[in-house]
């Protein structure tokens, strides 16, 4: 075996590889090339060389929220580093282990005017659940700074951060290891819901007939059936889902913004619930946002095992355990109330659907219409991401399969890293990946593709209005120069002559016709990755959309 000759180096490689993160994402460099001679020359390791820092880290992001275990990535000195910085604040709000590694100079080298040398100690430190920062020499301390690091991001699901000075020469090796090191055990709290808790809650909802279960983004199968089948047997509660959720059942309300939009106040009223209960991380839905800001529960319930945000403005528990142990221990003390709450959401919602399905076959080729197309003919078992803004915003629209897997970088909805999210966790993925994006977040991480490891079976449907669609539905929309260069980036850039580049099959279509003959094809030939482009009228695509919403009355 080669080792790196720089001790330091080799601690933090065995660390890992003790602790099993055993994906390693390089970013190519000098002054990490300790690292990378070490963890490329053991077999232990799998590693990935990907050049675009930024692309990388959502590279990384997408692997170990697909593998729900840590990844490790790697970079030189300098700026590199900074590139890292959208991914890492992404993966702190969604709460995915992600370890970042940056190789640094030594102290006496920073800020004296030589190249590449920036502050590198803490500079994550608003959003890093750990920083180590590693001195120069092999110690008890540092080892203990590389454990906490990993043993943090597993347990605490988040981003932590390893900054290690490495003194020239770097290139050096040598046939045995000459470190011993130290392991820290991860220790992990397992919590239980109190006695005392679930007496007084299992209380309040025993005598409430409104209560409204709100999820937000959940891996599949997440949720236990039997935890789900009896959340769907209460007469007094309603649960909605958002396609991110993962959740699935005929009685859920998984169209979030088609039952709420044309609400009145009298509907709102009807809805308002007086426990709200929520779980999942980030909610999609701004509608349901407002709605719940204004029509305030008079309790709000978090389940998390970490963390509670106070989405609302009125949460009032936070239980930390998992929402598996919190129905397991709470649902065999409540008791079924009597209530109309649930059959008189289903009805307005029955409604809604009907309408749903009257307006759309109105309506000429657009974004919503693309959207409908697309998520019909979908195949089964399928890894389906979603880019933000529009794409994220049109599928919540629209019922998807319970046997498709749905993600999309919620934690900061950022447009900037869907595509090298989307390939990252096509790695891991047993299904084919699917991606669904805009084409100014797709324009904007070109990039993603700019790598060896996409899998034959990878696609990629782009939605092209000509700019950033999302803000014509805003307020603020007025047809001038202004808006259309600052707000909405108007352009007339296509996706084909980057499919030519990257090597993967282009496809294209204008119209609903064009669109279901190439659906077809573009998913049936899986021998090299595909692009397929729909172009939809850019000035016609907001109209359409808030027309929409005015149908469902």
């Amino acid at each position: 075996m080669i080792y790196p000759k720089i001790p330091l180096a080799q601690s933090i490689i065995e660390i890992c590889n003790v602790k099993g993160v055993i994906d390693i994402i390089i970013c190519p460099g000098s002054r990490n090339a300790p690292l990378t001679i070490g963890f490329v020359n053991n077999p232990n390791f799998k590693c990935y060389s990907i050049a675009d820092e930024r692309s990388a880290a959502f590279f990384a992001l997408g692997l170990a929220k697909q593998k729900q275990k840590p990844v490790a990535i790697v970079c030189t000195s300098g700026s590199a580093l900074l590139n890292f910085y959208p991914a890492f604040a992404e993966a702190y709000y969604s709460q995915i282990p992600l370890i970042v590694i940056s190789a640094d100079r030594p102290k006496d080298k920073i800020d004296i005017g030589d190249g590449q040398t920036i502050r590198q100690e803490n500079v994550f430190s608003n959003h890093s659940l750990y920083n180590a920062n590693l001195t120069e020499d092999v110690s008890d301390e540092n080892d203990v700074f590389i454990n906490e690091a990993i043993n943090v991001a597993i347990g605490k699901k988040g981003p932590t951060h390893i900054n290690v000075p490495f003194e020239e020469p770097l290139y050096e090796t040598v046939k045995k290891r000459s470190v011993d090191f130290n392991i820290t055990s991860l220790f992990k709290i397992y919590r239980l819901v109190s006695i005392d808790d679930i007496i007084a809650f299992s209380t309040l909802w025993n005598h409430s007939k409104k209560i409204l279960v709100l999820v937000g983004e959940l891996p599949p199968n997440s949720i236990e059936q039997k935890w789900i089948e009896l959340l769907a047997s209460f007469p007094s509660v309603v649960v909605m889902t958002e396609s991110t959720s993962n959740l699935h059942h005929s009685s859920f309300i998984n169209k979030i913004d088609t039952l709420i939009t044309p609400f009145s106040a009298k509907d709102s009223l009807m809805l308002q619930p007086r426990i709200l209960i929520t779980f999942g991380g980030m909610i999609v839905s701004k509608r349901i946002k407002t709605f719940l800001r204004k029509y305030k529960p008079k309790h709000h319930w978090h389940i998390d095992e970490l963390r509670a945000y106070d989405t609302f403005g009125i949460l009032t528990k936070h239980f930390h355990v998992s929402p598996n142990q919190f129905f397991t221990q709470f649902l065999p003390y409540v008791k079924t109330v009597e209530s109309d709450y649930k059959n008189r959401i289903a009805s307005v919602f029955a409604d809604r659907k009907i309408k749903h399905k009257s307006y759309l076959k109105t309506i000429p080729f657009s974004d919503l219409k693309a959207f409908e197309i697309i998520l019909k003919k979908l195949p089964k078992n399928l890894n389906l991401h979603f880019s933000n803004s529009s794409s994220i915003r049109y599928a919540q629209l629209f019922k998807i399969a319970a046997s498709i897997d749905v993600a999309c970088n919620r934690g900061t909805s950022g447009i900037d890293g869907s595509t090298s999210t989307a390939i990252g966790s096509a790695i891991a993925s047993e299904k084919p990946t699917l991606l669904i994006t805009g084409d100014v977040s797709f324009l904007y991480d070109s990039n993603a593709l700019w790598n060896d490891y996409i899998p034959k079976d990878f696609k990629i449907i782009v939605i092209n209005n000509g700019g950033g669609g999302i803000f014509r539905i805003l307020p603020g929309h007025q047809e001038n120069q202004v808006f259309n260069t600052f707000f909405e980036t108007s352009h007339c850039l296509t996706a084909e002559h980057l499919a030519k580049m990257f090597q993967f099959d282009y496809y294209v279509a204008s119209d609903s016709e064009n669109l279901k003959e190439n659906l077809k094809s573009f998913f049936e030939n899986n021998e090299k990755p595909a692009i397929l482009e729909v172009f939809t009228p850019t000035k016609d695509n907001n109209k359409i959309l808030l027309q929409y919403f005015k149908q469902l009355v």
